[in-house]
C-alpha cells in the first residue's frame, strides 16, 4: 500500500470514528438536556409558569432577534446581558432582599452585617439549587419565597421590554428599543423563558453535585462555581497541546523536505487556461463579494456605536428603523455570506479550469444560482426585518422570520432554499470535476479531495435543517454548531487548502505528489481536532460532563497545526518569489500569508485563550469570544477569501494590469485595522470584563453597571481609528475590482518560451 492510500484510509478511519462519537454525544446531550416542565407551581398551589408559557416565551425571543439582542447560556449579543445569569442573580437578591425586610425590616439584604449576608447566602443556595421536577408529572414545585421573588423579576423584565421610562435608560444600555415586545402577554411569556434558562443554570442535576450547565455562570451567591472537571480537563488539554505539538514537529522535521519542482515553467501556465462561458460568468460572483463585504462594514460600524448611543445615531433614532439586534444579525449573516460566496465563485471557477471541460449548460447553471443567492439574502433580510420589528408574528416568524440562532438566522424556508442552491453548486462544480477525477493523473487524489470537500460543504449545511420549532435549546445548539464550526471552519477550510495546492501544482512550483501527501496529511491533522472540537462550544449548553472532557482534549488537538504555521508563510512566500512571472500573482499570495499570520494570532492565540474549560467558565460570551471571532473569521477566512477571489480575477482579466497601489493600500489596511480592532478595543475590554467576572460574578461583567462605566465608553471609540483604517481598506479593494471592468489598463499576455533541452 502506497503512502497516498494509506492517508486515505487513515483520513477515511479518522472521519467515521470522529462522527460516531459526535452522534454518540449527541444522543446523550438528547437525554441528558434540561427538563421543560409541564407546569410551575408555588407550593401555596399557585401555577407560576406553564410550558406553553416556556416555549411561546422562546419564540418570542427567537423573534425579536433571540441571540443577537444579549445572550443565553453565554451565546449571542455581548451588549445586552446574559439574560440567564441576569435573572439568576436578580431571582437571588430578590428572595434575599424578602428575607431581610420580614427578619430585620431592612430594604435590602446588603444592609446586613457580614455575617449574616453569609448565612443567608448559605440558606439561599439551599433553596434554589435541589431539583424538585418531579418527572413523573413534569411539575416544578418552589417554595412561596421563591415564587414571590420569581413575580418581582418578572415585573422588571416585562417593564424593561415595554415602553415604560422607568426602565427607559436601561433599554438605552442593552441598545434595546421602545416597546422591544408590544404584546403584554408575550412579555410575560418570554420572562418564563428567562426564568427556565436561569433554572438550568443553578438546579443540580439528579444524584449530581453540578447545575445542568456544568455551574455555568459564576455566581458565587447562588454556589456557582467551576467544577472539578473544568480543572482537571483544563490541564490535561495543555498536555494534549504540548505532545501534538511535539509529535507533529517529529513529523515535520522527518517529512517536511523541499517540494519545489526542480524544473520551474519558464512562463505562467496559468495564462494557457481556456476561460470557459460559465468560468467567465462567476465574475458577477465577486461582484456581489465585494457589495456584501462594503455592506457588513456599514452595519459593522452602526453595531459598534450602538454601544456608546444604544437607541440614536447622533441624535437621529435608528432604533426606530434598524434596532440593533437587526444590524448585529445582518452584520453577522453577511460576514458568512461574503466569505461562502468567494468560496462558492471560487468553486465554479476552478471546476472548468481543472479539467478543462465545459459541461452543458453550465454558464446558465452559475447565473441561476447566483440569482437565487441574490433572492435569498433579499428575501431573508426582510423577512428578518419584518421579525424584529413585531409585524410578522410568532406563526410565521420560524419560516419567513429570524430564528435567533446567530449565524444561523435565517428563516427554515430560506435555510431550505440555501440548501437547494448549494446542492446545485454541488452538482454544478462535481460534473466539471468528474472529468479529471476519471481520467486519473497524479493529481487526482488532491482533485479528489477537492470533490469530496465540495460534496460536505453542499450537504453539511442540512446540519442546520436538523431541529424544528420547538427542539428543545441544548439540541438546537448541538446542531447549530455543526453549521458554524464543522461547515465554515471545517469543510471550507480542507476545500481552500486542496484548491491552494493545486494551483501551486498546476503553476509548476510543487510537485504533484510530494503536494499530494502534504495536503492529505493536512488535512487529517486538522480534522483530528476539528470534528470533535466541535464540543467546546457546548460546555454550557446544558450538555453531560463528557461534552468537557472531549471538547477540551479535542480542541487543543485544533491549535496544534497553528505552532506550525510560519512554515506555510514561508512556504507561501517562497512561491512567491519562485519566478519572475510568479509576480503576476504577488497580492493573492500575500493575502495567503496574512492567513498564516491570522492562523496563528486569531484562531491559535485567542482561539485558545478561550477553549478550555476553566478559561471559558468565566470569558463565554465577554469581549475575548468577538477578539478570537473577528481575527479568526476575517483574518483567516476572510483573508482567504480575498486570495482566492484574486487569483480567480487574473484568471478572468489574464491582460489587465493590476493597480498594485489599491491592492497595497487594501492589503495593510485591512490587516492594520484588524489588528486595532483587537488590540485597542476588543482584548483590552475583554480582559477587563473577566477581571470583573472573577471579582463579583459573571453578571457584572454583562451589566450595563459594568458597560456603561467611562473606561469602557472610551474603549470603544478607540477602535474607531482602526475601524476607518479597515473601512479604507475594503473601499480600495472594491475599486480596485471596479476598475478592472470599469478602467481597465492593458497589456500584452507574455509569450510562453520554449524551454532548455
Amino acid at each position: 500500500m502506497n503512502s497516498t492510500r494509506k492517508l486515505w484510509v487513515g483520513l477515511a478511519a479518522l472521519l467515521i470514528a470522529s462522527f460516531a462519537v459526535l452522534l454518540w454525544v449527541g444522543s446523550e446531550v438528547h437525554r441528558q438536556a434540561p427538563p421543560l416542565p409541564e407546569q410551575v407551581v408555588a407550593e401555596d398551589g399557585r401555577v407560576i409558569f406553564t410550558r406553553k408559557d416556556i416555549e411561546t416565551g422562546r419564540q418570542v425571543w427567537q423573534s425579536i432577534g433571540g441571540q443577537q439582542l444579549g445572550s443565553i447560556w453565554g451565546h449571542g449579543g455581548y451588549v445586552a446581558p446574559d439574560w440567564g445569569a441576569d435573572w439568576l442573580h436578580r431571582e437571588a437578591e430578590a428572595i434575599l432582599d424578602g428575607w431581610a425586610k420580614r427578619d430585620t425590616g431592612a430594604d435590602s439584604y446588603k444592609q446586613l452585617d457580614a455575617a449574616t449576608q453569609a448565612a443567608y447566602a448559605a440558606r439561599v443556595q439551599a433553596l434554589m439549587r435541589p431539583n424538585t421536577h418531579d418527572a413523573a408529572t413534569g411539575t416544578i414545585t418552589l417554595s412561596n419565597d421563591r415564587a414571590d421573588a420569581i413575580a418581582t423579576v418578572g415585573l422588571h423584565y416585562q417593564s424593561l421590554f415595554s415602553a415604560d421610562p422607568a426602565t427607559g435608560d436601561l433599554r438605552e444600555a442593552y441598545a434595546m428599543r421602545n416597546d422591544t415586545v408590544p404584546d403584554a402577554e408575550h412579555r410575560r411569556q418570554l420572562t418564563a423563558f428567562y426564568w427556565w434558562a436561569a433554572w438550568s443554570s443553578v438546579t443540580e442535576r439528579p444524584g449530581e453535585k453540578i447545575s445542568y450547565t456544568a455551574n455555568w455562570p459564576a455566581d458565587e451567591l447562588v454556589g456557582n462555581t467551576p467544577p472539578p472537571s473544568a480543572f482537571m480537563w483544563t490541564v490535561f488539554s495543555v498536555l494534549f497541546l504540548i505532545a501534538g505539538i511535539g509529535l507533529l514537529g517529529w513529523h515535520y522535521a522527518v517529512n517536511h523536505g523541499d517540494e519545489m519542482a526542480p524544473v520551474l515553467p519558464k512562463s505562467d501556465p496559468l495564462a494557457k487556461i481556456r476561460i470557459t462561458p460559465s468560468m467567465r460568468a462567476t465574475a458577477k460572483y465577486f461582484w456581489v463579494v465585494i457589495a456584501l463585504f462594503i455592506v457588513q462594514i456599514l452595519l459593522g460600524a452602526i453595531t459598534a456605536h450602538y454601544q456608546v448611543e444604544g437607541q440614536e445615531a447622533y441624535g437621529f433614532a435608528l432604533a426606530d428603523i434598524l434596532p440593533y439586534s437587526l444590524t448585529r444579525t445582518w452584520h453577522t449573516q453577511l460576514a458568512v455570506l461574503w466569505i461562502a460566496t468567494a468560496w462558492l465563485g471560487m468553486g465554479l471557477y476552478i471546476g472548468p479550469a481543472i479539467s478543462g471541460h465545459e459541461p452543458k449548460f453550465q454558464r446558465l447553471g452559475v447565473n441561476f444560482l447566483w440569482a437565487c443567492l441574490i433572492i435569498i439574502v433579499v428575501g431573508a433580510f426582510t423577512g428578518q426585518w419584518f421579525a424584529v420589528m413585531q409585524k410578522l408574528g410568532l406563526e410565521h416568524n420560524f419560516w419567513f422570520g429570524h430564528q435567533g440562532w446567530e449565524y444561523v438566522d435565517l428563516g427554515r424556508f430560506w435555510q431550505w432554499f440555501l440548501f437547494i442552491g448549494l446542492t446545485l453548486w454541488l452538482v454544478l462544480v462535481g460534473r466539471a470535476l468528474w472529468p479529471a477525477i476519471r481520467n486519473g493523473g497524479e493529481s487526482r487524489s488532491i482533485v479528489s479531495l477537492l470533490f469530496l470537500s465540495t460534496v460536505a460543504i453542499g450537504l453539511f449545511y442540512a446540519a442546520g435543517l436538523m431541529w424544528g420549532e420547538h427542539t428543545h435549546l441544548s439540541m438546537v445548539e448541538y446542531w447549530r454548531w455543526w453549521v458554524v464550526h464543522l461547515w465554515v471552519e471545517g469543510f471550507f477550510e480542507v476545500f481552500a487548502v486542496a484548491v491552494i495546492a493545486f494551483l501551486f501544482t498546476r503553476l509548476g512550483l510543487l510537485q504533484t505528489k510530494t503536494a499530494t501527501v502534504a495536503v492529505l496529511f493536512a488535512t487529517i491533522v486538522f480534522m483530528a481536532g476539528g470534528v470533535l472540537g466541535t464540543l467546546h462550544h457546548l460546555y454550557f449548553t446544558g450538555t453531560p460532563t463528557a461534552v468537557i472532557a472531549l471538547g477540551a482534549s479535542f480542541s487543543a488537538l485544533e491549535v496544534v497545526p497553528l505552532a506550525y504555521v510560519g512554515f506555510e508563510a514561508y512556504h507561501s512566500w517562497k512561491m512567491g518569489r519562485a519566478t519572475p512571472w510568479m509576480q503576476r500573482y504577488r497580492w493573492p499570495i500575500q493575502f495567503f500569508i496574512a492567513v498564516s499570520f491570522w492562523n496563528l494570532v486569531g484562531a491559535g492565540l485567542f482561539g485558545f485563550l478561550i477553549n478550555p474549560p476553566l478559561p471559558l467558565y468565566y470569558m463565554q460570551g465577554l469581549n475575548l469570544t468577538p477578539n478570537h471571532g473577528h481575527t479568526a473569521l476575517f483574518g483567516v477566512y476572510g483573508m482567504l477569501g480575498i486570495g482566492l477571489m484574486l487569483f480567480c480575477l487574473r484568471g478572468l482579466k489574464p491582460d489587465v494590469v493590476w493597480n498594485e497601489k489599491l491592492l497595497k493600500t487594501a492589503f495593510w489596511s485591512l490587516n492594520i485595522g484588524l489588528a486595532g480592532m483587537s488590540l485597542l478595543t476588543l482584548l483590552p475590554l475583554g480582559i477587563l470584563q473577566l477581571n470583573a467576572a472573577l471579582e463579583h460574578g459573571y453578571w457584572f461583567a454583562r451589566s450595563a453597571e459594568f458597560m456603561q462605566q467611562p473606561i469602557v465608553d472610551m474603549l470603544v471609540w478607540m477602535r474607531v481609528p482602526a475601524d476607518t483604517l479597515f473601512s479604507v481598506g475594503a473601499l480600495a479593494l472594491a475599486w480596485f475590482v471596479a476598475s478592472l471592468w470599469l478602467a481597465p489598463r492593458r497589456e500584452p499576455l507574455p509569450v510562453a518560451q520554449p524551454s532548455e533541452a
